[in-house]
C-alpha cells in the first residue's frame, strides 16, 4: 500500500447476525432462514463467543487496546432470541474486550415477536436501542410485503418499547409499495412520526435479485410518483425535526445511529454469526499481528453462511472454522470502497479523513473530484467534500467516477 504511514486505525464496532425468521419476506435478500421448530439459542450463543475469540487477535493483544463503540444485533429476526441469551453473550464479550462507556447496543425487533415483558428484559440485559421493522401501518400493504404482523402489532411494539424504558428508538418505514399513492405513503410516514421515535429509517422498496419479488414483481408506482413521494416525505420529516444525515436515515438532534455512522465513515467492525461480514484495519502500529498476517492493510471478512454449517464449525477442532473469507482490499479498490460509504452521508469528508482511512494520498482522487465538481455533483466548502443535492439524486453516477 502506497503512502502507508497515513493509514490509521479507525473506531471499532461489532455486528452480530441472528439468521432465523418466522417467515422469509418476499423482498428480503439478507441471509435469513425460516425457523423450523425450536431455535438452538444456547448453542448459537456458544458459537458466537468462539467466533469472536477467533477474531480477537485481529484487533488487539490479549483483549486489551481497542474498545467497542457500538454493537448491532441484526438478522433475520434477533427478537426471536431471549434476553437471557443476549445477556450471556454480552457478559462473555466483556471478559475479553472493553466496551465504550457510552456504548450503543441496538437490537432489531419484528413487531410480530414483540412482547411487553420481553422488551423490558432486553433493556435490563444491556440493550439500549431498538430498531423496529414496522415497514407500513397499512394492513393490506403488510400483507403484500409478506409481513407476519398487522398494523396494530406495530403500534403495540412501539408502546411496549417505551414502557420498557427505551428512549432511543428507530422505526423502519418503506415507501414505493404496491400501487401506493402519494397520500398513502405520507400517511404511513405521518403515523410513524406520531410516535416520536428518535430515529427513522425511511426508504424505497427495491426489488433485489434472488427474492420472491424479483421472480414475481409487484406493480410499483411510476418514477414520477416516487419522486413526488420522496419530495413530500423529506418535507414532512424536516417539518417534525428529523434531520437527514444519510440517504435514508433521519434523526432528532444527537440521535444519529452511531453504529451505522461508523460503517459510513469507513470505520472497522467485526462480524460474527452466520454469514456476517466484517472490515478490519491492520495498521503498522499493530505489532501483535506480526505473526498472524501482513500488517498495513484493510481486510474484508465473511463467515460461513448457512446456520447449520455455522453450528457445525463451532464443533470443529480447526483454527478459525467460521471464516469463509478473509481478503485484503486491493489498493486500487480503496477509493471506491471509501466513497461507496462516505458519500451516503450529508456531512461529507475531508482529504485528511480519506488519507487516514485508506493510507493513500488524496492526489489519487483529485482528478475525479474536480470532474464531479465541474458537473455540480460534488461541492467543496471549508475543506469538506460532499455531494450536492443533484449529486445525492444521482449518487450512482457519482460513484461510477471512481470505478
Amino acid at each position: 500500500m502506497s503512502n502507508s504511514q497515513r493509514l490509521q486505525v479507525p473506531p471499532l464496532s461489532l455486528y452480530v447476525h441472528i439468521p432465523w425468521c418466522v417467515r422469509k419476506c418476499p423482498y428480503c435478500d439478507f441471509n435469513s432462514h425460516q425457523k423450523n421448530g425450536e431455535l438452538p439459542e444456547s448453542e448459537y450463543i456458544d458459537a458466537l463467543l468462539r467466533d469472536f475469540m477467533d477474531d480477537l487477535p485481529w484487533i488487539h493483544e490479549q483483549g486489551q487496546g481497542r474498545e467497542i463503540g457500538s454493537i448491532f444485533f441484526g438478522g433475520g429476526t434477533p427478537s426471536l432470541f431471549s434476553a437471557r441469551a443476549y445477556e450471556r453473550l454480552l457478559n462473555g464479550l466483556l471478559q475479553h474486550v472493553r466496551f465504550a462507556t457510552d456504548i450503543e447496543i441496538t437490537l432489531e425487533a419484528n413487531p410480530g415477536t414483540a412482547e411487553r415483558d420481553k422488551f423490558a428484559d432486553y433493556r435490563r440485559a444491556g440493550i439500549n436501542r431498538l430498531s423496529i421493522g414496522i415497514q407500513s401501518f397499512d394492513d393490506a400493504q403488510l400483507q403484500n410485503l409478506g409481513r407476519i404482523h398487522g398494523s396494530n402489532d406495530g403500534r403495540r411494539a412501539i408502546e411496549f418499547a417505551r414502557q420498557a424504558g427505551f428512549d432511543n428508538l428507530n422505526v423502519d418505514i418503506m415507501y414505493g409499495l404496491k400501487e401506493q399513492s402519494l397520500g398513502a405513503a405520507l400517511a404511513d410516514l405521518e403515523a410513524a412520526i406520531s410516535f416520536a421515535p428518535e430515529h427513522l429509517s425511511w426508504y424505497q422498496l427495491t426489488i433485489e435479485p434472488n427474492t420472491e419479488f424479483f421472480k414475481r414483481p409487484p406493480a410499483l408506482p411510476p418514477e414520477d410518483e416516487l419522486n413526488d413521494i420522496q419530495e413530500g416525505g423529506l418535507a414532512l420529516l424536516a417539518q417534525y425535526g428529523y434531520a437527514r444525515y444519510e440517504v435514508s436515515a433521519f434523526a432528532r438532534a444527537g440521535r444519529r445511529s452511531r453504529h451505522n455512522l461508523n460503517y459510513w465513515r469507513f470505520g472497522d467492525y467485526l462480524g460474527i454469526g452466520a454469514g456476517a461480514h466484517g472490515k478490519i484495519t491492520l495498521a503498522p502500529s499493530s505489532s501483535a499481528l506480526s505473526t498472524l498476517t501482513q500488517q498495513n492493510q484493510i481486510l474484508r471478512t465473511r463467515k460461513t453462511r448457512q446456520p447449520g454449517h455455522y453450528l457445525e464449525a463451532a464443533r470443529s477442532l480447526l483454527p478459525t472454522p467460521f471464516r469463509a473469507e478473509s481478503t485484503a482490499i486491493a489498493t486500487a479498490d480503496l477509493p471506491l470502497e471509501f466513497m461507496l460509504n462516505v458519500l451516503r452521508l450529508q456531512e461529507g469528508f475531508t482529504a485528511a479523513q480519506f488519507e487516514a482511512a485508506t493510507g493513500l494520498g488524496f492526489e489519487v482522487l483529485q482528478k475525479q473530484v474536480e470532474s464531479l465538481q465541474n458537473k455540480a455533483l460534488l461541492i467543496e466548502e471549508g475543506g469538506v467534500i460532499r455531494p450536492t443535492e443533484k449529486g445525492q439524486q444521482f449518487l450512482n453516477s457519482v460513484l461510477e467516477e471512481f470505478l
